[in-house]
């Protein structure tokens, strides 16, 4: 089956039409249909937005580490926000806003799906675009369009929205109601609603693509784990994200034509609202009911990328591939079953809490599972440490940590407790935000080669990686005491708070290690573009990996193949393969010839 502009590709390659390749930059600023060029210009947005979700954690850190304290710089910065050089506390909780909405979302999310996903789907199935080009060149210039829209609302009158990244009402559903629940909101909900249009256009072009573009031979359990990875989080993405989109609107309606979706008759801030009906617990399972697989959007391609990487650097086969593809698919599906787990403070009724309960616990089994046959792959192989693999088994390390917190919040008794603390930040920053981090490094040191046809420095990434390593450990391990401890999640300062004042010398501690955390980014940021332009040369196929995208140049051409496609006769993960003349066998290379060359 072919789909919109495969068969004119195809007849250009054929006769010698193919485009010219033109600089980065007009790569980057055109409108593109090549899949690369599009996951580029993903890429090089979102790492913009996690350099700006970055800052604002430092402002954060800054403000707790050291409260009370004047920074001249601050109020030439922020003049409303941080008059006299000391942040206000409702611009801080627009940071705090701010900063989780940037990460998980316009960072994370799209990085992951929209850069790599773009970038490597029809590489690594042979294909030689998306199913949809133009829909796909469409989905990025939303996808920027939700970014300046967010961006957008730290400059109108009021500030950026300040009810959390939860966006939960009353906080949000009340336009007059606090600073920070203005119009910038306002704008937090249409920059939402805008990302999620993008991003469905994404899953639907990956789920085409996947199912219908793979090349001769690449049946499904041929597939490299990173495509499992993305297609399963592409699924996740079209059956969660519209009903986010459905509760933005409701909301919408409740700030701007007076509906009561969420609002009750209550007092808020000393003022009685007069509406009557609604209630706000109706948004928390609107947006948890995306909020939680929204983890699995992330965590599914993070372990694919993994996966892969540590195949190749263990020069291992990976163990029990159709297993972990499998425990994929279980984590995927309960991942949708447990979104009220994020509700048991709310007042749940403990026989609801149960179940909930259960199924988080649940959870653990396919994760584990997964877990294990990475463990596997790895166990017996010739390791090469190289900056890639070293950052796929920090992601390991990471995972692991961050799951055992998690399991302690999946029983509701437990999540009563320390629900509202800092163990709950500490947790999310290990399982979610570090270890998917560490993934996307792993991918970008990995695939660097592929995209822009030279080598990243390993020198400065090893550095980048033990820095990193340290810091996330030094910073968010700490977290989990002062959790336990009782320190409460989302307050200003805490010097007020006579029980938690012999913490403060701690928080500083955190700081302190969070601004060299900060710091050590500088590193990849310095590495990345340095390499961009003077790195070494790279080969075709510079790391010995199996898989097709391996098989084309470095960096690859328009339609990413010659006048053939490529034919696939095993699967991805020929390491070692005793008797064969080298330790990798591509997925190219048929049985026979693997055979004779014995």
């Amino acid at each position: 089956m072919r789909y919109e502009g495969e068969t004119e590709m195809a007849h250009d390659i054929a006769h010698g039409h193919i485009a010219v390749e033109l600089p980065l930059w007009r790569r980057l600023l055109r409108f593109s249909t090549d899949h690369k060029d599009i996951g580029l210009q993903y890429m090089f947005t979102a790492w913009a937005m996690a350099a700006i979700g970055g800052f604002l954690a430092f402002l954060m850190r800054l403000q707790l580490g050291f409260p009370g304290k004047t920074f001249p710089f601050l109020g030439w910065l922020f003049p409303h926000g941080a008059e006299g050089g000391v942040l206000k506390p409702e611009f801080y909780l627009a940071l705090i806003t701010m900063h989780g909405t940037f990460m998980v979302f316009f960072f994370q999310t799209a990085i992951l799906t929209g850069g790599f996903g773009n970038f490597l789907i029809p590489l690594q199935i042979g294909a030689r675009d998306m199913a949809f080009p133009f829909l796909n060149g469409l989905s990025y210039w939303v996808f920027l369009l939700s970014c300046l829209i967010m961006l957008a609302s730290f400059f109108v009158e009021g500030g950026a929205a300040a009810a959390g990244w939860t966006a939960y009402p009353p906080l949000s559903a009340l336009k007059d109601l606090i600073p920070g629940s203005g119009f910038g909101q306002t704008l937090w909900l249409l920059g939402m609603a805008v990302f999620i249009v993008s991003s469905l256009m994404g899953s639907l072009n990956y789920i085409t693509t996947v199912l219908n573009l793979r090349t001769k031979g690449m049946t499904m359990f041929r597939l490299p784990f990173t495509i499992w990875g993305l297609f399963l989080a592409a699924i996740l993405g079209l059956l969660t994200f519209p009903v986010l989109t459905a509760g933005a609107i409701l909301l919408l309606c409740d700030r701007h034509l007076g509906t009561s979706f969420y609002l009750p008759t209550l007092h808020v801030a000393g003022r009685l609202v007069g509406r009557e009906g609604g209630n706000p617990l109706l948004w928390q399972h609107f947006f948890w009911f995306l909020g939680h697989p929204e983890v699995y959007i992330l965590a599914l391609p993070a372990l694919g990328f993994v996966g892969d990487i540590l195949a190749c650097f263990a020069r291992k086969p990976f163990f029990a591939y159709r297993l972990a593809v499998f425990g994929m698919l279980g984590l995927a599906f309960l991942s949708c079953l447990v979104w009220a787990h994020h509700q048991f403070v709310s007042g749940m009724n403990p026989y609801l809490a149960l179940p909930f309960s259960l199924l988080t616990i649940l959870v653990s089994v396919p994760f584990a599972t997964i877990l294990l046959c990475l463990a596997g792959t790895l166990w017996g192989g010739s390791f090469r440490f190289t900056t890639p693999m070293l950052f796929a088994l920090g992601f390991l390390s990471l995972v692991t940590v961050g799951g055992f917190g998690g399991l302690s919040l999946g029983v509701a008794a437990n999540d009563l407790h320390l629900h509202d603390t800092y163990y709950v930040v500490g947790h999310f920053h290990t399982i979610m935000g570090s270890s998917v981090l560490f993934a996307i490094y792993a991918a970008t040191y990995f695939w660097f080669p592929k995209m822009f046809g030279r080598m990243m420095n390993e020198r400065l990434g090893k550095w980048h990686f033990w820095l990193s390593l340290l810091g996330v450990y030094a910073v968010f391990i700490p977290m989990h005491w002062l959790g336990l401890a009782g320190m409460p999640r989302r307050y200003y300062a805490f010097t007020e708070v006579e029980f938690l004042k012999p913490f403060l010398p701690l928080n500083t501690f955190i700081s302190v290690a969070a601004f060299i955390l900060i710091a050590a980014q500088l590193l990849f940021v310095v590495n990345f573009f340095w390499s961009l332009w003077r790195g070494e040369k790279a080969s075709d196929n510079p790391w010995g990996a199996t898989t097709l995208e391996w098989q084309t140049s470095s960096p690859p051409p328009h339609g990413n193949w010659g006048t053939e496609l490529p034919t696939v006769y095993r699967w991805a993960y020929d390491y070692s393969v005793p008797n064969a003349p080298t330790d990798f066998i591509p997925q190219t290379v048929p049985s026979t010839t693997a055979a004779s060359s014995k």
